[in-house]
């Protein structure tokens, strides 16, 4: 069992990997589409690498300046506003779109001068030979012209007019000349030379703001580590020159921006500083004036040392008399406690009088020793009376020195409280006083140090206005590779040829998974249990011989196929006669009659007596292919019992060793005909002098004569065409081959194309050639 599973998983995976390469098989047929869309995409995208500009990267460093990282601001702390540094805002600021139009403006970037060079316009930037300077136009607008150097004075300028007509018009170099896109001067540059005339420099003026958005769209700023302060600035471009002046110049405008911004703030600051110091010194001088004023109506009294003092004493006697009170409550509450308590008393209750505890201690030990006693003995025992007349003593005791208690705490709280009044009455005897000596001296020091905390700031402010620096500083100036980074002609070319590969890869798969109709051998076999006697390949016939395509010494495809064929008859022969051979099919049109003609001559290059017999009596198709136009045929021996058999019988008609018994006439009643017993008669007749019999039957799919005929078959041979019969009318076939419909019936595959199907086993003739038997080619 387990060695039946491997053998079926091995022959699962054989299976898998014979569909792959019949798969690649497939597809290589096909390789002149392959070949054809190749060169279509390759050639699509070599001509748009052709056409497309270069683009060039430029790269720089850039550190953001902070406490931390700058000598400058490492010594003085900056103002709150400019103190923070956020990598996010300076990345958000560095892209806005006013400072990138500042920068477009600065270096004139959106004006455009580049040549044709093949097929691709080159952008040449600052290496143009001529600067184009436009007068009073609005940023927004758009301009497009040519300029061919004449001379070394003039121009000729080539603009559309409004009709979209070519004007052309000599413009003299270094003048301001008026022209139909508005007066321009256009200056001759460096690059200006004689190998520059008459060559066609393309200028075109773009609306600011798309210039703004396409730098935008190419710069890339990134963090280059997640904790530093270090930025990489990227941009790409159609001009490396311009692409290296525009990181320089809007780092350059962002710096400037930047300490005009500090300087601004730092001019506002010392304005506000400078007038609140005049302000605070005006009030600071009358405040001094009246604690002057104070101090001499109380002849140098200090009113608040001896206010402090007086509070001071109050404060402890209010102090003492809380503790005071604290000690009177909890006397009351143990008095109170001692009045209805029967158990024993508390103690460490913090009272002052240590006499109250040493009674309780004594009170609670005889207590305990009384309930010992209570154990074992009862009431009445005279220890137990003893020590309840000592325990109602003793609980006297604790009352009266609670109660002494209670009354020298009082005594103590009411000489505490006059004591308090009495400093009280002096600390309030200068109230008045010492109201406005604290709120002169309070009003003074609030002066004193808003004016020293403005000092502080006037001095901090004019140093951060002195040293103010910028928040960028170049690390690694705008550099990169002069190769530009696209298109890349490789790459495209890769694209091209992928395309190409792959458009006809799905194209052809997709009609071969769609493809519904009989393709191969295993399409048979897998849906068919009858035995396959072979495959016929498609044959392409000369006018000269049309119906014969064997021949005898050949070794052709066909030939080495209808061999097998007539092998594998042999094969099914053994033991049994299979003198009748009836071709057969679900429908017409399937080579059906092709492949009767050349069997039987197949058959015959064996010395074999065959002959053809045309059984098709409703269109004669066999007749009218070898051109059989005879007086007689077996419509004629079928209906007139006047004609013999060597009247019908035509020798050597076909491949010269082949006789035929073509139809005659095409019958009214053919299948009455099919049903006489002169059929069998002549069948029978045949069969004596022939070896083997081969009959054109009809399709057994369309009319009911195929069924009447097989009672004389002995080998019935399904026809069925590649490419035209759907593999859902497969189980029809198996159905008449399950119930028996026709006599030892067999499949025979005809019309296999070569790169049409090509899925499956193949053709399964190759192994022909070679065996030594015919003509070596």
């Amino acid at each position: 069992m387990v060695n039946h599973t491997n053998t079926q998983n091995l022959i699962e995976e054989e299976e898998k990997s014979i569909n792959v390469l019949d798969l690649t098989k497939y597809l290589f047929l096909h390789w002149k589409w392959f070949l054809l869309s190749v060169l279509f995409f390759g050639g699509l995208y070599y001509y748009q690498y052709s056409k497309t500009p270069f683009v060039y990267s430029k790269s720089a460093v850039l550190m953001i300046k902070t406490p931390q990282n700058s000598n400058a601001t490492a010594r003085f702390t900056r103002s709150s506003m400019a103190n923070t540094v956020s990598v996010a805002t300076e990345i958000l600021q560095l892209r806005s779109k006013e400072l990138m139009r500042q920068s477009i403006d600065a270096i004139q970037a959106d004006v455009s001068y580049y040549k044709t060079v093949g097929l691709r316009n080159v952008e040449l930037y600052n290496d143009a030979p001529i600067k184009v300077l436009f007068s009073n136009i609005n940023p927004e607008s758009s301009r497009s012209f040519t300029i061919i150097p004449k001379d070394a004075s003039s121009v000729e300028l080539h603009t559309l007019d409004e009709g979209h007509e070519q004007k052309k018009s000599i413009i003299p170099l270094n003048k301001l000349v008026k022209t139909t896109i508005g007066e321009v001067t256009i200056l001759p540059t460096n690059n200006y030379r004689k190998n520059e005339i008459g060559q066609e420099i393309h200028v075109s003026k773009i609306p600011r703001e798309s210039m703004v958005s396409y730098f935008l769209s190419n710069i890339k700023i990134s963090q280059i580590e997640e904790d530093a302060s270090l930025l990489r600035f990227t941009l790409e471009d159609y001009s490396p020159k311009r692409a290296t002046d525009l990181i320089t110049t809007l780092v350059d405008l962002y710096n400037l921006q930047t300490i005009d911004e500090k300087n601004r703030i730092a001019v506002s600051t010392e304005n506000f500083i400078r007038e609140r110091l005049s302000l605070i010194e005006g009030d600071l001088g009358a405040v001094e004036k009246d604690l002057e004023r104070m101090k001499v109506a109380n002849q140098g009294m200090d009113v608040n040392q001896a206010t402090g003092m007086y509070i001071s004493e109050s404060r402890q006697y209010l102090s003492a008399g809380r503790d005071l009170e604290t000690q009177l409550g909890l006397a009351e509450m143990m008095r109170d406690y001692i009045q209805n308590a029967e158990g024993l008393i508390p103690t460490n209750m913090g009272l002052v009088d240590l006499n109250i505890d040493q009674y309780v201690n004594d009170y609670n030990s005889a207590l305990l020793r009384k309930n010992r006693l209570l154990e074992g003995n009862n009431e009445n025992n005279p220890i137990v009376r003893e020590i309840d007349q000592y325990l109602a003593l003793n609980k006297s005791n604790i009352e009266r020195a609670v109660n002494n208690a209670i009354s020298g705490l009082k005594v103590r709280i009411q000489n505490s409280q006059k004591d308090m009044n009495t400093a009280l009455k002096g600390a309030t005897s200068m109230p008045a006083k010492q109201r406005q000596v604290l709120g002169v001296e309070r009003n003074q020091r609030v002066k004193e140090e808003l004016y020293i905390l403005f000092l502080n700031k006037r001095e901090e402010n004019a140093l951060n206005q002195a040293l103010a620096d910028d928040n960028l500083r170049v690390v690694d100036p705008a550099s990169g590779s002069d190769a530009p980074i696209a298109p890349n002609k490789i790459r495209k070319l890769a694209i091209g040829v992928g395309i190409g590969l792959a458009i006809p890869t799905a194209v052809l798969l997709l009609i071969l998974f769609l493809n519904t109709s009989v393709r191969d051998r295993k399409d048979i076999e897998k849906a068919l249990s009858a035995p396959f006697l072979g495959e016929i390949p498609y044959s392409k016939r000369n006018k000269k011989d049309v119906h014969v395509v064997v021949r005898e010494q050949a070794t052709d495809p066909v030939t080495e196929t209808f061999r097998i064929l007539r092998t594998n008859i042999d094969f099914m022969s053994t033991g049994r006669s299979k003198q009748v051979i009836t071709l057969t099919s679900l429908s017409e049109g399937v080579g059906k009659t092709f492949c009767a003609i050349n069997l039987a001559a197949s058959l015959s290059f064996l010395k074999k007596r065959v002959i053809l017999l045309d059984l098709d009596l409703r269109k004669g198709t066999l007749s009218e292919k070898i051109n059989a136009t005879k007086p007689k045929g077996i419509s004629h021996y079928l209906s007139d019992s006047s004609v013999s058999i060597e009247d019908i019988i035509y020798e050597n008609e076909i491949s010269g060793s082949v006789d035929v018994i073509p139809i005659g006439v095409i019958a009214p009643n053919p299948v009455e005909l099919l049903l006489s017993e002169r059929l069998e008669t002549l069948i029978q007749q045949l069969k004596n002098t022939y070896d083997y019999i081969v009959i054109d039957n009809v399709p057994i799919g369309v009319v009911a004569d195929a069924s009447i005929i097989n009672r004389i078959s002995e080998l019935t041979i399904f026809v069925v065409r590649a490419g035209k019969m759907d593999r859902r009318q497969l189980p029809e076939i198996e159905n008449i081959y399950k119930q028996k419909q026709l006599n030892n019936m067999a499949v025979v595959l005809n019309g296999i194309r070569k790169g049409s199907a090509g899925y499956g086993y193949g053709y399964g003739y190759g192994y022909g050639y070679g065996y030594g038997y015919g003509k070596k080619k």
